[in-house]
């Protein structure tokens, strides 16, 4: 059988396995059995949720699943999956838990968890409780033996309390920092829709709102960080400094500067190191990415003297590598980015607040700040897959990512990894010209398509 948990929790199509409501309310059964284990748990457990309109449902069925357990359920409705890990550990919860598919379509969803630290659990955590739920009888004989049942009550203020945090992360004394930035947000109609706006707006933004709506389905409806072009159009019309746009769980961050050119993750993080390290705040001179990030990100931060360290694709791996090695700034290319010392997990509202501080703190516009890093073209085609066989087990993607390598030689590189949240294989070149690099990367894309389509 397939692992459940995947590089950012459980992930499939909503209402059906895994994630349909019988298997919720054992993985609940499951996630209150280990965790409280510990003799000081508190038996106490957190749930929030994106906009998703099956996000209610997949909460109602674990939070049945864990009081069956004896356990309480606090809910916090819809929320950002950094507001779940912040309050988590503040509130001393014996877990937090997110029903989200983060950028995935509405018809998607998923089960992501945090232990009471805040943080992102370790693949060995996982697999125990993936046993747990792989033995439902076990579960349901030890929740029949429960005499006193938890109940399910409502987390009060918890979006407030989320704001505040953020609110208080700028080092600007200033009543407010960002008084004179207009700023257009796109929340992709996801959790961040009702939230991000007034944090701006308070920080002293103007702030022009697009993709705020939520409905249930509309969530990364063409529109977010996945979907910028709406966003880049907005910026221009309305004269903004700059444009965000988040994820449906609002974990990442895609930033537009004012001319409405779209900045990846790597220019967002190469800006903040330089401003991290201008002010004496960048600990250890270290970044962590994946390997995902562009070569002229490295570069980057080459010439500043900035050691840089690549973790596997995942936030989570890029965390654990950020503690092992004492580096506070982290994260992917896609958006997500950790700031360590503010924060247990990547959070795109901290990381555009970030952003903007370093943009106020430079005196300068963010398309000038984006030069510091120049970018590689690079090509990025997911194929879809029926099955996962390791790469280097497959003769002919073997060869065809080695006749790539051979012709880029230093000029570029080649990535052929899976999606560990959907059935996709994802190509990866980047190369010294736009369509050398295409070229190069349908070469190797259509054989992935002919082996494993």
């Amino acid at each position: 059988m397939n692992r459940l948990f995947g590089t950012d929790g459980i992930r499939g199509v909503a209402n059906r396995y895994p994630l349909n409501s019988e298997t919720a309310l054992v993985a609940g059964r499951a996630i209150a059995a280990y965790f409280c284990q510990n003799e000081n748990a508190s038996g106490r457990f957190m749930i929030g949720q994106d906009t998703r309109i099956s996000g209610s449902m997949l909460a109602s069925a674990l939070a049945a699943g864990i009081c069956s357990m004896g356990n309480d359920v606090y809910l916090a409705g819809i929320i950002p999956t950094p507001g779940v890990a912040y309050l988590t550990s503040t509130d001393e919860f014996d877990a937090g838990i997110v029903i989200s598919a983060s950028h995935n379509p509405f018809y998607d969803n998923g089960i992501k968890l945090f232990g009471s630290d805040g943080f992102k659990l370790s693949d060995a955590v996982e697999d125990s409780i993936e046993k747990l739920i792989q033995d439902p009888a076990t579960l349901a004989r030890q929740s029949q033996a429960i005499q006193q049942v938890g109940q399910i009550k409502a987390l009060e203020g918890a979006g407030s309390r989320y704001r505040r945090f953020l609110e208080n992360v700028i080092s600007d004394a200033n009543a407010k920092p960002l008084d004179g930035i207009t700023l257009v947000i796109d929340a992709s109609n996801g959790a961040a829709s009702e939230i991000a706006p007034t944090i701006f707006q308070s920080l002293g933004a103007t702030v022009k709102s697009i993709s705020c709506t939520p409905d249930g389905i509309n969530i990364n409806d063409n529109c977010g960080s996945q979907h910028p072009q709406g966003l880049s159009r907005a910026v221009v019309a309305e004269k903004a400094d700059a444009g965000l746009a988040f994820d449906g769980d609002a974990d990442r961050l895609i930033a537009v500067d004012e001319t409405g050119t779209v900045l990846s993750g790597d220019h967002v993080m190469a800006i903040c190191a330089q401003d991290m390290l201008s002010k004496g705040k960048l600990i250890s001179a270290k970044v962590v990415t994946t390997v995902m990030s562009n070569i002229g990100f490295g570069q980057a931060l080459d010439s500043m003297g900035i050691e840089h360290i690549k973790a596997q694709v995942g936030d989570r791996y890029v965390m654990e590598e950020m503690r092992k090695t004492g580096a506070v700034l982290g994260g992917e290319d896609s958006g997500h980015m950790i700031f360590l010392n503010h924060h247990t997990t990547g959070d795109g509202i901290l990381a555009a607040i970030k952003l903007l501080e370093a943009m106020r703190s430079a005196g300068r516009p963010l398309s000038e700040l984006a030069t510091i890093m120049t970018v590689f073209p690079q090509c990025l085609i997911n194929v879809d897959v029926t099955a996962k066989p390791a790469i280097e087990t497959v003769d002919t993607i073997v060869t065809a990512i080695a006749d790539v390598e051979a012709q880029l030689g230093d000029k570029g590189r080649v990535l052929v990894r899976y999606s560990g949240t959907q059935p996709q294989c994802r190509v990866m070149v980047e190369g010294p010209t736009e369509a050398e690099t295409q070229s190069f990367c349908k070469q190797i894309a259509d054989v992935v398509a002919r082996e494993l389509g």
